[in-house]
């Protein structure tokens, strides 16, 4: 299908995608790399007069460490985060998870702003955000704020911030060294989305669990941060026990839809399933 008719705009500064934004109101939307956008837009599911180009922005890409933390771009691409080299040796749960997004063309234009802002709950970067206490900087015609990613999603494609705001780049603080990461997903074929999909974050000291993160994908409205089964690591050996504890408590707050994927009880299971690979991989490379 062809989309409707739209005035398109490319700003070449924040301070004037804002303003378009602030003046046309639910009229407008962002585009990025424009993987979610598009075909929606294709498709006639999302209807606008107006779309703001972000592309001609400068200072909305790149990765650099700054007081403890990595600080991420929002237009920063998939392929850029997984050839990143402060990535791989500081936090390389993003190249892994950026590797299992789509295929690579869509990952060579598609971004993280994009990937965290618009509230799929089948995006990868949401649930790994929220494992990794990840802050959303974003700007508005008030100034800057800040937008924690565990507080950030509401309901499917509905999220904290505000129609008149743009994410300019994420937060994370940086994991500390010999941390052991992992993101499993299980889908139907390359380019899809995941059935379910959960990563994990551990460190180890003295033999037990010092700190944990869990969080699943595509198994909610929204991604979800698996607060209580990663406590059921800390303090643990992550022994048999502690896993399945862990796993029981994942699978308890999963509320997939029943969809082609599989039946909600499968899909449900299969949460549970990514929890434990996830958990054993990450103890594996926990130094």
């Amino acid at each position: 299908m062809i989309s409707g008719s739209f005035e398109y705009h490319r700003p070449k500064s924040l301070d004037e995608a804002v303003g378009l934004l602030d003046q046309h109101g639910d009229d407008a939307r962002v585009v990025a790399g424009g993987h979610s956008l598009i075909p929606m837009m294709k498709l006639r599911m999302a209807m606008l007069d107006h779309l703001i180009d972000l592309q001609a922005i400068d200072g909305l890409k790149g990765v650099r460490e700054e007081g403890g933390n990595l600080l991420i771009g929002a237009m920063t691409t998939q392929s850029e985060l997984i050839a990143d080299p402060t990535l791989a040796a500081k936090c390389p749960i993003m190249a892994e998870t950026a590797l299992q997004i789509a295929d690579p063309q869509v990952r060579y234009c598609g971004t993280i702003g994009g990937n965290v802002a618009n509230g799929d709950p089948g995006n990868d970067m949401p649930a790994l955000m929220q494992a990794l206490d990840a802050t959303y900087i974003a700007q508005g015609p008030n100034g800057t704020r800040e937008i924690a990613a565990r507080v950030f999603y509401e309901a499917v494609f509905f999220t904290a911030l505000q129609d008149n705001e743009i994410i300019t780049a994420v937060r994370i603080p940086t994991p500390p060294d010999g941390h052991g990461h992992a993101y499993e997903k299980q889908k139907r074929k390359i380019g899809d989305y995941a059935t379910a999909a959960a990563a994990v974050l551990l460190t180890m000291s003295g033999g037990r669990c010092a700190t944990a993160a869990i969080a699943l994908t595509n198994v909610g409205d929204t991604p979800l941060y698996a607060e209580d089964a990663a406590a059921a690591l800390i303090g643990t050996a992550v022994d048999a026990a502690a896993i399945d504890r862990a796993v029981a408590l994942a699978e308890g707050i999963a509320s997939p839809a029943a969809d082609a994927r599989g039946p909600v009880d499968f899909r449900t299971k299969l949460a549970g399933v990514m929890v434990r690979r996830a958990i054993a991989r990450a103890l594996e490379r926990a130094a």
